[in-house]
């Protein structure tokens, strides 16, 4: 839950506002008595993200009681903030004339975000809701891929032919009806007769511009036009790269159909940190503190089965040395620490090396400088931690050569984790696979296994 907001109170002095324990008491005691005037006056200071954090955290018998209450105060923007696990529940809940006000508010981009994970019939019921020619604004944008720029995009576009002038596009933008522009527009957007985006001019720049300069010599240097099909991480990626406000998009034609602003973009970069997050804790992309036990279950089970999978694998190495085990004790109170250094050493490589993967900072033109780094980083930690370890065998169990052993198979261990680390990640991007969902279970098994084979191997031959 946000921890504060910014609200304006009606004389204007800017207040932040934190939503605490005791405020969540009194809504929810306000839903209890049925006091829709209280719940209002309580609801109102809120942000709509502090509301959705809250309905998103109390239960689901609670959060229909307060939806109904609080009625036609319910806004749009609520429902975009909403995490998706709770979304379809909500809409269900609210009553259609409720949800239509609500929906109407809302610019294309989140119309379509609201919608595209829902059902058709509550799809339909929300298009129905929409004016003509915003529902085939939505449409248009739900025909291209998901995840696409096509998808990601506002149809609300404020453009201008290339050869007007500040004073024009001034006297154009204020006879406009509210409608035909957005809420919210960084730039105008210059097109050629065919409707293909030449140039943006920021608002700043209009403003302190005299009436007759030309649009056309006041474009921002940093241009990119996005294609609607481009895949949405790019686009996150081209804003977070070349510090964009907005970009145009167009179609197959090059014509200017819509624009992407930062925020949606930088929405985008969230998301995906959280899912490498969640899929690097192999408790799925999509989990939710709302979530019910039997999804949360649904979730967590792979993973746990593919990390057994990986624990028999290493316990049949470790079956491979039984004999020696059982005429040295000392083997297995020492072989677990060999195993977690590993599976540490190797955890802190794949980390970084996803994030690196994520953010295209690792590419073929520097991989192998990348993973020589982790390679040399695995060795220097091994060899001090190969004499603490080889210290601690001697001291404890009073065998020189048991602590040899331990301090080489630490060695080897978190060299190997290192170069795991590194690869595996690598390797399963280059074949399509996301890293963050698969590595963790390679990586583990790989710094188990050789830790195991190396220091129970080197233990036999050298103490046997």
């Amino acid at each position: 839950m946000s921890e504060d907001t910014d609200v304006m109170e009606p004389g204007g002095e800017d207040k932040g506002y934190v939503l605490e324990r005791k405020d969540v008491s009194a809504i929810l005691y306000a839903v209890d008595i049925d006091d829709r005037a209280q719940l209002t006056a309580l609801m109102e200071p809120l942000h709509a993200a502090d509301i959705a954090d809250l309905l998103e955290q109390i239960n689901a018998f609670d959060r229909a009681r307060l939806i109904r209450l609080y009625d036609r105060e319910f806004d749009g923007d609520i429902l975009s903030e909403l995490d998706e696990s709770i979304r379809e529940e909500v809409i269900g809940v609210l009553k259609p004339t409720v949800l239509a006000d609500a929906v109407r508010e809302l610019d294309s981009d989140d119309v379509v975000d609201l919608i595209e994970d829902l059902d058709d019939a509550q799809q339909e019921a929300i298009l129905d809701a929409l004016e003509e020619s915003d529902r085939a604004m939505v449409e248009q944008s739900l025909a291209f891929p998901e995840y696409s720029a096509g998808r990601l995009m506002q149809r609300e576009v404020v453009m201008a032919p290339e050869h007007w002038t500040v004073g024009e596009a001034i006297d154009r933008m204020r006879s406009a009806d509210e409608r035909d522009l957005p809420d919210q527009f960084y730039h105008l957007v210059l097109v050629d007769p065919r409707l293909h985006p030449i140039g943006n001019v920021t608002l700043g720049k209009v403003m302190r511009s005299r009436r007759e300069v030309r649009l056309a010599d006041l474009v921002e240097e940093t241009f990119r036009i996005i294609p609607a099909t481009q895949a949405e991480s790019d686009v996150a990626y081209a804003f977070n790269q070349y510090h964009l406000i907005s970009a145009p998009v167009v179609d197959e034609e090059g014509r200017l159909i819509g624009q992407i602003t930062i925020d949606d973009a930088m929405a985008v970069l969230d998301d995906e940190h959280e899912e490498d997050i969640l899929r690097l804790a192999g408790v799925g992309d999509e989990s939710a503190l709302s979530d019910n036990v039997v999804e949360t279950t649904r979730q967590r089970l792979p993973w746990l089965a593919v990390n057994l999978v990986t624990s028999i694998l290493a316990s049949l190495v470790i079956a491979q040395f039984e004999m020696a085990i059982a005429q040295i004790v000392a083997l297995a109170v020492l072989m677990p620490i060999v195993a977690s250094m590993g599976g540490n050493a190797g955890t802190q490589s794949l980390t970084v090396a996803v994030r690196a993967l994520a953010t295209k900072d690792l590419t073929g033109a520097n991989v192998w400088r990348v993973i020589r780094r982790e390679v040399i980083v695995g060795l220097i930690n091994g060899l001090v931690f190969a004499v603490v370890m080889g210290i601690v065998g001697v001291i404890w169990f009073g065998s020189p050569a048991l602590g040899y052993v331990i301090a080489a198979a630490m060695v080897v261990n978190l060299v190997v984790a290192g170069f795991a680390g590194t690869v595996i990640p690598v390797v399963l991007d280059r074949m399509g696979i996301d890293p963050a969902l698969a590595s963790g279970a390679f990586v583990t098994t790989v710094t188990d296994v050789v830790g195991f084979f190396a220091f129970l191997g080197l233990a036999a031959a050298v103490l046997l």
